[in-house]
């Protein structure tokens, strides 16, 4: 996703991406490297767009956004961090992780003072609503990595559990986007409300779909190995939707052993597209797209309106 899908907020993304670069500076010339390495390696940068974008619905005023919209996202890229640590992953966006660059303890510090770079911002904003949401948002963020992490190589999942996670791993982080951006405009509680269900029904629908492209997606475009949930032992909507279907059990052998072979994630990929659990994952994320476009019904007729329709069509047909 780049900035060509956001054209009223291209110049004040820019301001963003300049910002970001200030914030993770430090003195120490290895934790500036460790923790710039995400940044430079480039990113859809979602959660401060649709913080500028919600804020299109006030009083839209880059001085009062920007700082909330750094934030958004340097607290996104500290969970990246920490997660390739916790993943063990080698690769993201196509390039070595900061954990493959500089190891675990790096890592983890590294993470730890983007957290608090954010923290600081938030922080400077001096609104109570915008700090309880953040701390709120970050806390189940922290409880869906631990049920993730407990219920590795668990085939004994279903639908609801897999709901919890998603919605703890991406969706609410995006809907704390959208609705910090209106909080921090100034917008009336109707337009708040509808900005914040709108970014947690595409946020599931986003999640969703990259859990069917790690089925399907090719490598290079993807930025990571596909089948990398397959290795850890992440049971994803497709895997799920795919156990329930078929009788054969050796998907079930496949998706709990924990050390696979590339021969034998590729076997665990062509069952679970046998059953048709890739269309069906993609109709249920379509089902969460139809619930946020309906919230946009909600909100005055705006060409802003019209974009995050826009963006919402693409999370349905993206590829990467």
């Amino acid at each position: 996703m780049s900035f060509n899908l956001f054209p009223e907020i291209q110049a004040d993304l820019k301001q963003v991406e300049t910002e970001l670069e200030k914030h993770v500076y430090t003195d120490h010339p290895t934790l500036t490297a460790a923790s710039g390495h995400l940044l430079h390696a480039g990113g859809k940068r979602l959660r401060p767009a649709f913080v500028l974008l919600a804020g299109k619905f006030y009083e839209y005023s880059l001085e009062r956004l920007l700082p909330l919209a750094v934030a958004l996202e340097l607290l996104h890229m500290a969970t990246l961090v920490h997660d390739d640590v916790i993943d063990e992953s080698d690769t993201r966006r196509g390039i070595p992780t900061v954990r493959a660059q500089w190891g675990n303890r790096v890592s983890v510090h590294a993470g730890d003072h983007l957290f608090a770079r954010s923290l600081l911002l938030v922080a400077r904003l001096n609104n109570p609503v915008i700090s309880r949401v953040m701390a709120k948002t970050c806390v189940e963020m922290c409880a869906g990595e631990i049920q993730q992490m407990v219920s590795a190589f668990d085939a004994d999942q279903n639908f609801r559990d897999y709901l919890y996670r998603i919605k703890r791993k991406t969706a609410l982080l995006i809907a704390a986007s959208c609705q910090l951006g209106a909080i921090a405009a100034g917008a009336g509680a109707g337009i708040v409300r509808a900005l914040k269900w709108y970014g947690y029904y595409l946020g599931m629908a986003f999640q969703i779909t990259d859990d069917i492209l790690d089925m399907e997606a090719d490598m290079v475009e993807l930025g990571k190995p596909v089948g990398s949930d397959l290795r850890q032992g992440i049971m994803t909507l497709p895997i799920i939707v795919a156990l329930h279907r078929t009788a054969d059990p050796s998907l079930s052998e496949l998706v709990v052993k924990r050390e696979k072979s590339e021969e034998e994630v590729r076997e665990a990929i062509r069952l679970i597209r046998d059953t048709g659990s890739i269309e069906a994952s993609h109709r249920v994320a379509r089902l969460y797209l139809v619930k946020a476009k309906q919230e946009l019904e909600r909100l005055p007729a705006i060409p802003t309106r019209y974009n995050l329709a826009l963006i919402a069509e693409f999370v349905g047909q993206r590829t990467y």
